[in-house]
C-alpha cells in the first residue's frame, strides 16, 4: 500500500507550519474497518481520551513523558476487525504489528513528548510508543521495531 499523495502534501505543511496541522488529515486508516477509509486530523486524535506515559526509548535521552491516545481506542473508534495492523511511516517504513499488542499493553499514539507537540522533525505528528519500562518483555528488539514514528497510515488486516 503506497501513501496517499495528500499525506505527502500534509508532510510539507507539517514541516513548515505546526498550527495548520490541527485541521489537516495526518493519519489514514484503511482495511478491515467501518467504511472504506478514515482520515483523521490531530484534532480528531486529541478528541480521543488522552493518556500519559513516562518511559525510556532507544532513540531519546532519559525518560520522556508522552501524551496521546491508546492505540486500542483508535482501533475501536474505527471499528477495526483484524488481527494485524500494518503501520506506515512518512519515509515508507512499514511494520506489521499484532493487534494483540494494543490490548495487552497500553500502547500510545503519542502526539506530544515532554509537553511539546510532536512534529516530523521529532518523530511526529504521531509516534507509536510502547510502555517499555513497565514490562520487561517490551525491552526487546522485536518490540523496538514496532515504535513507528512519523506515522501516516494504518492498514488493518
Amino acid at each position: 500500500m503506497k501513501q496517499a499523495p495528500r499525506l505527502w502534501a500534509c508532510a510539507v505543511v507539517l514541516l513548515t507550519s505546526w498550527p495548520v496541522l490541527a485541521d489537516m488529515p495526518v493519519l489514514t486508516i484503511t482495511g478491515a474497518i467501518d467504511g472504506d477509509e478514515a482520515s483523521l486530523t490531530v484534532n480528531d486524535l486529541r478528541a480521543l481520551p488522552q493518556h500519559q506515559l513516562t518511559t525510556s526509548t532507544t532513540v531519546t535521552d532519559g525518560t520522556p513523558e508522552f501524551t496521546g491516545f491508546l492505540m486500542r481506542d483508535l482501533l475501536a473508534t474505527v471499528q477495526a476487525q483484524g488481527d494485524t495492523v500494518v503501520a506506515y511511516a512518512m519515509n515508507d517504513y512499514r511494520m506489521e504489528i499484532p493487534v494483540s499488542d494494543f490490548h495487552d499493553f497500553d500502547v500510545l499514539g503519542a502526539l506530544s513528548m515532554d509537553g511539546m507537540p510532536l512534529n516530523p522533525r521529532d518523530k511526529g505528528p504521531v509516534w507509536i510508543v510502547y510502555p517499555r519500562d513497565n514490562h520487561r518483555e517490551l525491552q526487546d528488539i522485536r518490540f523496538d521495531t514496532r515504535w513507528v514514528w512519523q506515522l501516516v497510515s494504518l492498514h488493518v488486516e
